[in-house]
């Protein structure tokens, strides 16, 4: 089983030996990967649409994988019971969803290692959510695939209640930024481009509505700057 780029971090991402429950598995190609690979004795492949389940199912019972990978329509988490796998894996979804699935699953969050977690959109509300629930952000990976920014997060239960102390690790990442991470830079150069752009447009209107969104990409800005700053002598060289 070939992934592609994105999907391919997202598996390398898990634990070697953990059991896992693949949310959202679509045609469970993560699922299949984990198995065939040695990666996962036993994977749990969900999905709240019957139509990819079933398509999951028949690639499966094709590579001969039935009686490792469970295939279960389910809502989120509510068909996994707590303590039945190791780690959690949501990938693909936007943020507001991944948040709201680790939330109405909590038991089986409670109980699992790590969750590994690939949202869409709205990353500072996932990282805000994980601190809120007692995990620790243990990596942070950001990859581009054709043109697209992805982020993919491994945290785990922790003791220490986590918090950043910069509003600025919350909107793009603490790891990333102290790693001084070479594809989070590109990202946060193509942002302040673009939101430049949305910010000259909005200063040639006047209205009230353009002037609070005004004000907003102008916060925005700042803290892709602030962003910027832990490359500052990567950008001194360059």
């Amino acid at each position: 089983m070939e992934l592609s780029k994105r999907l391919q971090a997202v598996a390398d991402s898990v634990t070697p030996g953990n059991r896992v429950a693949d949310v959202g598995c679509d045609h469970a190609y993560i699922s299949i990967y984990l198995i065939e690979h040695g990666i996962s004795p036993l994977v749990v492949a969900m999905d709240v649409n019957k139509g990819p389940l079933e398509r999951a199912k028949e690639n499966i019972e094709r590579k001969g994988f039935s009686s490792k990978i469970q295939v279960r329509l389910s809502d989120g988490l509510k068909k996994l019971q707590p303590g039945e796998v190791d780690t959690i894996l949501i990938a693909g979804m936007g943020g507001a969803l991944v948040t709201r699935i680790l939330e109405e699953g909590a038991a089986a969050v409670k109980r699992c290692r790590e969750l590994v977690l690939q949202p869409q959109s709205e990353l500072p509300l996932v990282r805000k959510y994980l601190h809120t629930i007692g995990f620790q952000i243990r990596t942070e990976l950001m990859l581009e695939e054709d043109g697209k920014y992805y982020d993919i997060i491994k945290a785990v239960p922790s003791f220490i209640n986590e918090t950043y102390e910069r509003e600025v690790f919350y909107q793009y990442g603490k790891l990333p930024l102290e790693g001084q991470d070479a594809v989070a830079k590109d990202f946060l150069l193509r942002e302040k481009r673009l939101k430049s752009q949305v910010m000259e447009e909005l200063s040639r209107n006047s209205t009230e509505n353009t002037r609070k969104r005004l004000a907003q990409v102008e916060q925005e800005i700042a803290y892709i700057e602030e962003g910027l700053l832990y490359y500052k002598e990567k950008v001194f060289l360059s």
